[in-house]
């Protein structure tokens, strides 16, 4: 991956949206829900008022409209600020 996200910026990859249900249903395309979970891949340096408090490879929660989703060398990626993340575990 050749991003590098800027000021107070992180690069997540989400986690791919569930296929079955508990009960081995097949879940269409167009039922999926959005995927709120993700593993930080790239982070910007932060600013002189933010201190970034992730790392590449942190797995995080974020806002189900925040961020910005970019596909870069064929893969979906979310953009966004530290500050639309909510946990990281």
């Amino acid at each position: 991956m050749n991003i590098k996200p800027l000021a107070d910026r992180v690069v997540i990859e989400p986690k791919t949206a569930e296929e079955k249900t508990a009960g081995g249903l097949y879940i269409p395309d167009t039922a999926k829900e959005k995927p709120l979970e993700g593993v930080v891949l790239a982070v910007g340096a932060g600013t002189k008022d933010v201190t970034m408090e992730v790392s590449v490879g942190d797995k995080v929660l974020y806002g189900k409209y925040s961020g910005t989703e970019i596909n870069v060398d064929g893969k979906n990626l979310i953009i966004m600020r530290q500050s639309d993340i909510l946990a990281k575990f």
